[in-house]
């Protein structure tokens, strides 16, 4: 199995993009032993379409077009579901159990996503109600793949 965090917009350098680094490759290490076999990041440019629609609309198309065929897409917005850690371990390893390949992580624009790629989602999960910055979003997703995997693991990262 295979996870990507797609995002709208790129994170520059700094104490952000290294903890997100930090999180992410302890994931593809501790995930190797349990058929993960990557977590990858990938970036998009920001529409420049003058509207919010039309700019949630194109962002939307990259993301649904760069996914790969039979993927489950996992949409992180405000109205998604708030699961618990080991929850959402057992989501990732319950479609690794059903032969699940790919894995894509949607972080939309700053206008959040369009409605052909909320339609499309597997499932949609928030991280709380409040808002979050985008590089704050990717941090957060990458330390809860990173604790899923620990939780698959047995590893003792994860307190209940």
């Amino acid at each position: 199995m295979r996870f990507t965090i797609s995002c709208i917009g790129r994170m520059k350098a700094g104490a952000d993009k290294d903890l997100f680094d930090r999180y992410v490759d302890r994931a593809r290490k501790i995930g190797r032993g349990l058929g993960v076999t990557g977590v990858a990041l990938a970036e998009f440019p920001e529409s420049r379409a003058q509207k919010p629609d039309e700019r949630k609309a194109e962002e939307a198309s990259v993301l649904l077009n760069s996914m790969p065929s039979g993927a489950k897409l996992v949409v992180l917005d405000e109205h998604g579901k708030s699961l618990s850690s080991p929850d959402f371990s057992r989501k990732l390893e319950g479609w690794k159990d059903e032969g699940v390949q790919d894995v894509v992580f949607a972080i939309g624009g700053a206008d959040g996503h369009g409605g052909e790629l909320i339609a499309r989602a597997d499932l949609k999960i928030a991280f709380g109600a409040m808002t979050w910055p985008h590089q704050l979003v990717r941090i957060l997703l990458s330390e809860q793949i990173y604790r899923a995997l620990t939780i698959q693991a047995g590893h003792p990262y994860h307190r209940e």
